[in-house]
């Protein structure tokens, strides 16, 4: 688990910290790395570096979409996914809602336009609905979409202004 203060700015302790395993994205690596050596032990003619290149292509996707942290702090919904390369903040003064949801298997996983805007997720079917300013929308994958909505909900009242008319 990474520490929060890594990317929280100084002084400032995050309202809300996950970060969810990419379990789908890292799977699938796993189980299409051996396909080079297959293709070795049939045709005997696939070269060396083809195996490094697969190897190393297989790597690079691991290391980008190993997990999806989701933070919230400092005034803005912040995501970035595995060592931190691919990030992406929202301030909250632009988040009109939240809401859970479900992705389906035909949204996929990672970082893609989907009919319900922007999805990024790295693993299951659980995500987050944000209703940004301006009728966009997007989606983040998370394995606690309650938690998440219930914090980023807290975090848009507290800056909400007071209603001049009370209670």
């Amino acid at each position: 688990m990474t520490n929060p203060s890594q990317s929280t700015p100084p002084g400032r302790a995050p309202v809300y910290h996950n970060r969810q395993p990419g379990t789908v994205i890292v799977a699938c690596c796993c189980a299409v790395l051996p396909i080079p050596f297959v293709l070795a032990a049939w045709t005997r003619g696939v070269p060396p570096i083809f195996w490094a290149l697969w190897a190393g292509g297989l790597l690079l996707v691991i290391l980008l979409f190993a997990n999806l942290t989701v933070e919230i702090a400092g005034g803005h919904l912040r995501i970035r996914f595995g060592i931190g390369l691919i990030r992406k903040r929202w301030p909250l003064d632009k988040i009109e809602g939240c809401r859970p949801s479900r992705t389906s298997w035909v949204d996929g996983w990672g970082i893609r336009m989907t009919s319900g805007g922007w999805l990024y997720n790295v693993s299951g079917f659980d995500a987050v609905d944000l209703q940004l300013k301006g009728g966009k929308a997007c989606r983040i994958g998370t394995d606690e979409p309650q938690a998440l909505c219930a914090a980023l909900e807290e975090a848009l009242a507290a800056r909400r202004p007071p209603d001049p008319a009370g209670p």
